[in-house]
């Protein structure tokens, strides 16, 4: 397991906390990638459309509970609570720079 998340992972933490849209947004690159159990959202007006409807939009809030680095990914654990999903997601990131490349939910 590592012991510090990434900047852009928690980044993506804390503005889901905050209620940041903005911010959600931007820790993304343009052509970003995710996949919310086979749901594709893409670039930045896809994980704008995702943060509404899934995220930020409902009022989600993330605890981290475990991070581990598996080649170029980082596979990570989060408790969700909110008027959405609410349980243990496993959230799988690639990283290109300081931004979220791809993100797939699973």
């Amino acid at each position: 397991m590592a012991d510090v998340l990434p900047a852009a992972i928690q980044a993506f933490v804390d503005a889901t906390n905050a209620g940041d849209r903005e911010g959600f947004v931007a820790v993304f690159t343009e052509d970003a990638y995710l996949n919310d159990w086979g749901r594709e959202f893409h670039g930045h007006d896809g994980v704008a459309s995702w943060d509404s409807t899934d995220n930020i939009g409902v009022n989600s809030h993330f605890e981290v509970r475990g991070v581990e680095k598996r080649g170029d990914e980082f596979v990570v654990r989060l408790v969700v609570s909110g008027d959405g999903f609410n349980g243990v997601g496993t959230l799988t990131f690639r990283l290109a720079g300081d931004k979220i490349a791809s993100l797939v939910i699973s």
